[in-house]
């Protein structure tokens, strides 16, 4: 029996039809961005172990969260940087994803996984804690592993505070409930994002989500917003979210406005170090009453 036809004479239906579109988009963006990937992972001199001495564990602990990617080039860049940028604590890279070979997809999906692998960053940072009492502790997440940072950072306990958390390019939707995330820092969340970053932070996380799950433009792409819904206490918790918009300038420290800018090395040199090294600083005023002397705020 002929399957009747629509008509356009393909006898296919137009649910079909748009359905095999999105497919083929979504196989199209998915071949962009593992092509794109695969080359981060590819770095020389992959060890960051100088930069985990005791004295530097004395000053601190900075644990650096890498995208979906994995440990590789971009994460070490981050280190390196913050070295020549003169943070004296010790640096961390906490490869929080999955060891089966081209996992990058449930690294930013498997939300079930990720609570998990927040529970073993949280898990880190308090047997720091419990080790060097009152050292200044600091997470910075790239990419996908900004969302890592967060949920870790929810995870811990109430009265346990962080110094802070640095978000660069983070792959979570602009309007995630950051809440119980500032209660848990001391300085609060230092967001960083870019409207240039548009192949992984709104396409790519259009067509295959965010690390909470939702699909759209990232806030790493567009900015936080404060939901809606938020607790009675929201207003004053968000003045502990402070957002750095990319700018033109920053090109003269190796950022264009893409995903992977805010990890050269000359980018965090100039603009992350200081800030983690002002943070972690014993004579740091408590709050964050005007601005960081390095940091571009604002919308």
């Amino acid at each position: 029996m002929n399957r009747e036809r629509s008509c356009g004479g393909s006898g296919r239906r137009v649910g079909a039809v748009g359905s095999d579109r999105r497919r083929s988009v979504r196989r199209r963006v998915w071949r962009y961005v593992l092509i794109s990937a695969s080359i981060l992972p590819v770095a020389g001199g992959c060890s960051v172990g100088d930069l985990q001495t005791g004295d530097r564990f004395e000053h601190g602990l900075v644990l650096v969260l890498p995208g979906m990617e994995g440990r590789g080039r971009l994460n070490i860049n981050i280190a390196r940087g913050l070295e020549e940028g003169g943070v004296e604590s010790a640096i961390e890279i906490f490869d929080w994803g999955t060891s089966i070979p081209g996992g990058m997809l449930i690294n930013l999906a498997d939300h079930d996984r990720n609570l998990r692998a927040a529970q073993e960053v949280k898990d880190r940072i308090m047997r720091y804690r419990r080790s060097h009492p009152g050292r200044p502790i600091q997470l910075i997440g790239h990419s996908a592993g900004g969302g890592m940072a967060i949920m870790a950072t929810e995870a811990l306990p109430r009265d346990v505070q962080l110094t802070s958390v640095i978000l660069l390019a983070p792959a979570l939707s602009p309007e995630y409930d950051l809440c119980r995330a500032l209660r848990r820092t001391r300085y609060g969340v230092f967001s960083y994002y870019s409207k240039h970053d548009r192949v992984y932070l709104v396409l790519g996380t259009s067509v295959f989500g965010t690390v909470d799950r939702r699909h759209g433009p990232s806030a790493g792409a567009v900015g936080f917003r404060r939901p809606e819904r938020a607790g009675s206490d929201a207003a004053t918790l968000y003045t502990k979210l402070h957002q750095v918009r990319w700018q033109s300038e920053m090109r003269r420290y190796g950022h264009w406005g893409g995903h992977t800018g805010w990890a050269d090395r000359r980018f965090v040199r100039r603009y992350v170090a200081p800030l983690i090294r002002d943070l972690g600083s014993e004579s740091h005023p408590s709050g964050m009453e005007g601005e960081p002397s390095i940091g571009v705020f604002g919308r």
